[in-house]
């Protein structure tokens, strides 16, 4: 058996540590080769003295004295920036890329990752929604191997025939998405304008970083893997459905047209469909807990309020409609940040997303360069609109109410 060579870029978020404690039971089957952080270099620093990769890379340029500093004494070469993230996707000594950095960040490098020809683990799913078109072309053109690493789309890979390429041809008439429906699944209609960051970030099933916590209370979260299921499976919005799911125990399902419905199930962890992916074909322990589905005891199911959610009525709308989905997804990004920082109040983010779809002309880019340009006017718009609206003195701050 080879060891497989494995970047993971954005090792020191929820997913990047999960991947390196499977990585820790399996020493024998995985060498790591790099990692990367955004900013946060001493931990950064400490995993690589664990691991001791050739390359540690640090996004953020002002942090790389304090970095290779801590790693004088050591072999691991440090690099910066997007263009030091890409370098050790694309490595010719690299197998394996773990896409794990949140956000638009996570573009360039994992594409380079796609136009190498790795084996990629996608858990950055802005990747689709921002360029769909463009990554999948990558994937086919260059024979990259892509697994999906969200819980749901990875139960939805699994759930799928061996070979599937598209729904008619397997037979397959429906994805059904799970969503737990986060914090605020019951909370008052009224009590979402003083939702502060703290309780937005307290997701009942799943421990995650402060974005995507944000998200999955907003349910912008689910709308995105909408959006990225359609890529990955070669599907239109009118074949996937949401579905509440309180206990996350079935992570995703899938209704084929003689009746069947394959479900794939287990504990809300996500060293499940990490160590799914790093192995696939094969299996190998995770180090989760078989799942009690006594102790599990009921699955409850609903469908989703799209006026408790307006953020997953917008992906709807964004999903297969040209420049729509980069739009939302920069609007978004610069919202969350805003809310974070108590400059928004949190019924306020799909509010600022809609003002930005609504102002792009519905274009679908035929470019990288176009995708990117259209990222940064989501941007300006976005934060022109925050800027009026602090003038206004209507953006609902929650600083004040913490």
């Amino acid at each position: 058996m080879s060891v497989q060579q494995l970047t993971i870029l954005g090792a020191t978020g929820s997913i990047g540590l999960s991947t390196l404690d499977v990585v820790r039971r399996h020493s024998d089957r995985y060498q790591v080769f790099a990692l990367s952080a955004a900013s946060q270099w001493q931990k950064l620093a400490d995993l690589c003295i664990e691991f001791q990769p050739t390359y540690a890379v640090i996004a953020d340029p002002q942090y790389l004295p304090m970095l290779e500093q801590a790693l004088a004494a050591h072999a691991t070469q440090v690099l910066t920036g997007v263009d030091g993230l890409q370098q050790v996707a694309a490595h010719k000594d690299v197998d394996t890329v773990m896409a794990a950095i949140v956000g638009a960040a996570g573009l360039l490098p994992t594409l380079a990752a796609a136009e190498a020809g790795k084996k990629v683990l996608l858990a950055n799913k802005e990747a689709l929604v921002m360029a769909g078109h463009l990554f999948m072309q990558a994937v086919h053109d260059n024979g990259a191997t892509l697994l999906p690493i969200d819980s749901e789309h990875n139960a939805i890979f699994q759930c799928l025939p061996a070979g599937y390429t598209h729904a008619a041809a397997a037979g397959v008439s429906k994805i059904l998405l799970t969503a737990s429906g986060g914090p605020f699944r019951t909370l008052a209609l009224d009590a979402f304008a003083g939702v502060t960051p703290d309780q937005a970030c307290a997701h009942p099933n799943w421990r995650m970083g402060r974005k995507i916590s944000v998200d999955s209370a907003s349910m912008m979260n689910k709308g995105l893997e909408l959006i990225e299921a359609c890529w990955l499976f070669n599907l239109t919005p009118a074949q996937v459905d949401v579905v509440i799911h309180p206990q996350s125990v079935i992570h995703s399902m899938v209704q084929y047209v003689d009746g069947s419905v394959l479900a794939q199930l287990g504990n809300p962890d996500m060293r499940t469909p990490i160590a799914h992916a790093l192995a696939w074909p094969e299996r190998i322990a995770s180090g989760v807990a078989p799942l009690d589905i006594i102790a599990t005891a009921r699955l409850d199911f609903e469908a989703p309020d799209l006026a408790r959610f307006p953020c997953l009525r917008l992906a709807f709308e964004a999903a297969g409609n040209g420049c729509a989905s980069t739009v939302l997804n920069a609007a978004n990004e610069v919202a969350v940040e805003a809310f974070l920082a108590g400059k928004l109040g949190f019924d306020r983010i799909a509010v600022l997303n809609e003002h930005a779809m609504q102002q792009l002309v519905d274009t679908t880019p035929s470019s990288l360069d176009q995708v990117l340009r259209i990222d940064r006017e989501a941007r300006r718009i976005a934060h022109q609109w925050l800027d009026h609206g602090r003038l206004r003195g209507d953006l609902q701050h929650t600083a004040a109410k913490r």
